[in-house]
């Protein structure tokens, strides 16, 4: 099937993230994109970079940005309400997070979930371990599929799972279209398994 061709007119994908990761954030905008031209079904859950890098080696700028506490957040918010606000309070966080360059402190986690039409209270819980079992599963949930030296965002399109696509900066209109249904193909060829080179650019997610 090529790029330019629309895949079958209902597509189910789920989409893990990590409310601090910026590659994550630029990747759901261009589901979003996707979604006011095509119908998909949209399914949002929660990982852990946090969580993925526990016991790993890694340089102490990257685990200084990273942070259990949105995560948890959001959790805690599923659990609560159902899956259906996961969606609206990622955005809210996002815009956040990633627009404003909001700290991910306790103020801006009551703004985002005041703005959703949560109770802000949900917020206490980014410091607790109370939400941990159900974090851990939803994350390994994703790692399960994919396996454990990738990470956010992790899309399943139609239960065919993968890391990425990590772009910058946020495809939008027709060019967001026709890399869903090239990426669609790609996903659903039987053996197909990896495409990657080096990135060049910071992630621009303005």
């Amino acid at each position: 099937m090529p790029a330019d061709v629309s895949p079958p007119d209902t597509i189910t994908v789920d989409f893990w993230f990590d409310p601090l990761c910026p590659w994550a954030w630029i990747t759901s905008r261009w589901i979003h994109e996707v979604h006011q031209q095509r119908p998909l079904t949209l399914r949002w859950h929660v990982m852990s970079l946090a969580i993925l890098n526990e016991g790993r080696d890694i340089p102490r700028k990257y685990r200084e940005k990273m942070s259990y506490g949105p995560a948890r957040v959001c959790i805690a918010a599923e659990q609560r309400y159902g899956s259906h606000i996961l969606g609206p309070l990622y955005t809210e966080l996002g815009h956040r997070y990633h627009h404003d360059n909001a700290p991910a402190n306790q103020t801006t986690l009551e703004n985002a979930l005041h703005a959703t039409g949560l109770d802000p209270q949900l917020a206490t819980t980014a410091t607790t371990t109370d939400h941990d079992t159900a974090l851990r599963t939803s994350h390994q949930n994703a790692i399960d599929q994919v396996g454990e030296d990738l990470g956010t965002p992790i899309i399943a399109i139609d239960n065919h799972a993968f890391f990425g696509p990590v772009l910058t900066p946020t495809p939008r209109g027709e060019t967001a279209l026709h890399l869903f249904n090239a990426i669609h193909h790609l996903a659903t060829t039987p053996g197909f398994y990896e495409l990657k080179r080096t990135r060049t650019q910071k992630p621009q997610t303005h």
